[in-house]
C-alpha cells in the first residue's frame, strides 16, 4: 500500500473540470502562488504626540505611500499598538524594541529650531521600520535627518531606504494560504 499526494486538489480540479466541459480543457484560476503577498501592518498609537499628530499621521501615510511590504495604520481604541508617538520637549528620537515596534518621540526642540514636523515624523519611524541614520546626508536621503538642515523639507524615503525597508520585512509578509491538501490513498 502507499499514499499519494495532491497539492490543492489539481488532479481532482481537473478531472472534474474536464468532465463538465465535455473534455475540453479551459483557462484555471491563478496559482495562489501568484496571488499578491498582503503587507505586514503595524498599528500606531499617535494619542501622546500633542500637536503633531497630524504630521504622524501623514508621516505614517508616506510610508504606506512608498514600500509594499508594511503597512501603518492608527490603532483603534483598545488595540494594542506596535508603536507609540509621543511629544516632548526633548530632540526626536526613534527607540525600536524590535523590528517594527518602539517608541517614537516628536521633539518639540527640533520643531522650535524649524525642522520640518512631517520630515521629523516620518524619519522616525523610519528607525522602527529597521533604518539607521546616515548622517551627513543630502536631503534626498530621509534617514539623513538633521543633517540635511532646516531648509529640507523632503518627508519622502529615497530608492535605497525604500529598499531597505523592502528587505527587512520581506520575510515579514503575509502569504496568500497554503494550499488545500488532499491524500489519495491506493491499494
Amino acid at each position: 500500500m502507499y499514499v499519494r499526494t495532491l497539492t490543492g486538489g489539481l488532479a481532482a480540479a481537473l478531472v472534474l473540470s474536464l468532465s463538465l466541459t465535455g473534455g475540453q480543457a479551459v483557462a484555471a484560476p491563478p496559482d495562489a502562488e501568484d496571488a499578491p503577498l498582503a503587507a505586514r501592518v503595524l498599528l500606531y498609537d499617535a494619542g501622546g504626540s500633542a500637536e503633531f499628530k497630524s504630521a504622524v499621521d501623514r508621516g505614517a501615510a508616506i510610508w504606506n505611500e512608498s514600500v509594499d511590504a508594511v503597512e501603518l495604520r492608527p490603532a483603534a481604541a483598545g488595540q494594542r499598538a506596535n508603536i507609540r508617538v509621543l511629544a516632548d520637549n526633548g530632540w526626536p528620537r526613534a527607540l525600536p524594541t524590535t523590528l517594527g515596534n518602539g517608541t517614537v518621540y516628536i521633539g518639540r526642540q527640533a520643531v522650535d529650531q524649524g525642522y520640518d514636523t512631517i520630515r521629523i515624523s516620518a524619519h522616525e519611524l523610519g528607525h522602527i521600520l529597521g533604518l539607521p541614520d546616515r548622517k551627513p546626508g543630502p536631503c534626498s536621503s530621509l534617514m539623513s535627518g538633521s543633517s540635511a538642515g532646516t531648509a529640507c523639507k523632503n518627508p519622502y524615503p529615497n530608492a535605497a531606504e525604500k529598499t531597505e525597508v523592502e528587505g527587512n520585512f520581506a520575510g515579514e509578509l503575509a502569504g496568500p494560504a497554503p494550499a488545500a491538501r488532499a491524500e489519495v490513498i491506493v491499494d
